[in-house]
C-alpha cells in the first residue's frame, strides 16, 4: 500500500507519521511506500528512511496536485490548510489554500482515473467550523452546515466536493470533521482557538498564558492522539457502511474553559493555574461566540470512532506524549 500524507509537517501530520512508524500494521495493510508532502519538507522518522519520499510542495500552485497524484497513492490523507484565524485575516490566501488547493487535488485524482482506472481512499481534514448559529443544545448528524467564518465556508464547500466526487466514483472519500484539538504541542499558532491549548500547555511548563474569553465559554475538544486515531480508523474501515453522507462529525468532549482550568488544578496544582492571565480580546470573543459547543456524534461513534470523555484525560495524554510523563 502506498500512503500519502499532505500537510505532513503539521502537528497532526507529524503525529500520524510517528504513529504509523510505531505501529506499521495500524492501517490493516503493510505500507510499501510513503509520500510526505507539505510547503516545507516534512520530517522523516528513521523507520521509514528506506521507503518514504518527502516533498516540499504547495498544493495550491499549478501542477502540484498532478505531480503528487502521478505516483497513484492508495490512501491520501489531506491535512494541508491554513488555520481559522489566518483564513479570516487573509481572505485570498484562505480560499487559495483551503479551497482551491483541495479542488486541485480532487481534480488531479479524477483526471488520473480517466487515464487509467484509479480509485484511492481520500481522507479530508474538515472542521466543526462548518456549523454556524443558531444551534440546538446538541448538534446532531442531520444539522445543516451554515458556517459563519471564511474558514468554515472553505471547509464546507470542500465537504460538498468530496461527497460529489465520491458519488461519481472518482475516489472513496471520507470527511473528518475535527473537534478543536487540545492540547496542541509546540508554540502558539494563528488559530483563533489556540488559547484553549495555550492556557494548559504553557502553565504545565511554568510559563504564563493569556485567556482572551470568559471561563463560561463552552467548546468541543479531542486530543491529538484521538485526531490521529480518527484518520487511522478511517483509512482501514469498510466505507460501504457509511452511505452517501460521507462527512462525519468526530466524537469529542464538550467542556467549559472553567472546566479546563479545574482539570489543570487537579493535575498540576494552583501554581499552574495562577499563570493564566485574563486579557479579554473582542475579536476572538466574537469569533468564538459563533462556534458550536456540543455534538451528538452518533454516526461516527457507531462507525467505531472514539475520543476522550474528560479533560483530566486530555491533560494526562499531553503529559505522557509531550512532557515525558511528568510535570
Amino acid at each position: 500500500m502506498h500512503v500519502m500524507v499532505i500537510g505532513a509537517a503539521g502537528m497532526i501530520g507529524r503525529k500520524l507519521v510517528e504513529r504509523l512508524a510505531a505501529e506499521p500494521g495500524s492501517l490493516g495493510r503493510e505500507i510499501a511506500s510513503l509520500t510526505l508532502a507539505d510547503v516545507v519538507e516534512p520530517p522523516l522518522p528513521p523507520a521509514f528512511s528506506s521507503l518514504a519520499t518527502t516533498l516540499a510542495i504547495d498544493l495550491s500552485t499549478e501542477g502540484s496536485a498532478e505531480r503528487l497524484i502521478s505516483s497513484r497513492p492508495d490512501v491520501i490523507i489531506h491535512l494541508a490548510a491554513i488555520v481559522s484565524g489566518e483564513a479570516e485575516a487573509d481572505f485570498d490566501k484562505g480560499y487559495l489554500v483551503n479551497l482551491d488547493g483541495t479542488r486541485a487535488l480532487f481534480e488531479a485524482i479524477r483526471r488520473e482515473g480517466q487515464r487509467k482506472r484509479y480509485l484511492p481512499r481520500v481522507l479530508f481534514a474538515s472542521s466543526i467550523a462548518v456549523f454556524g448559529q443558531p444551534f440546538p443544545e446538541k448538534i446532531g448528524d442531520e444539522f445543516f452546515t451554515t458556517p459563519l467564518t471564511s474558514y468554515g465556508t472553505q471547509k464546507a464547500i470542500s465537504e460538498l466536493l468530496l461527497a460529489d466526487y465520491t458519488r461519481r466514483g472518482f475516489f472513496d472519500g471520507i470527511g473528518i470533521r475535527l473537534p478543536t484539538i487540545c492540547i496542541r504541542p509546540g508554540k502558539p499558532n494563528k488559530a483563533a482557538s489556540g488559547f484553549f491549548s495555550n492556557i494548559l500547555r504553557e502553565p504545565l511548563v511554568g510559563q504564563e498564558a493569556i485567556l482572551p474569553v470568559d471561563e463560561n465559554v463552552r467548546h468541543w475538544f479531542a486530543s491529538p492522539r484521538s485526531a490521529v486515531g480518527f484518520f487511522i480508523h478511517a483509512a482501514r474501515m469498510d466505507t460501504g457502511v457509511i452511505g452517501p453522507r460521507r462527512n462525519l462529525t468526530m466524537p469529542g468532549l464538550s467542556a467549559l474553559v472553567g472546566e479546563e482550568i479545574e482539570a489543570l488544578a487537579r493535575i498540576a496544582g494552583q501554581k499552574a493555574v495562577s499563570l493564566i492571565r485574563r486579557e479579554p480580546d473582542p475579536l476572538i470573543q466574537t469569533i468564538v461566540s459563533g462556534w458550536a459547543t456540543d455534538f451528538d456524534a452518533r454516526r461516527a461513534r457507531e462507525l467505531g470512532f472514539t475520543a476522550e470523555s474528560n479533560f483530566d484525560e486530555i491533560i494526562r495524554i499531553h503529559i505522557e506524549d509531550e512532557l515525558g510523563g511528568r510535570v
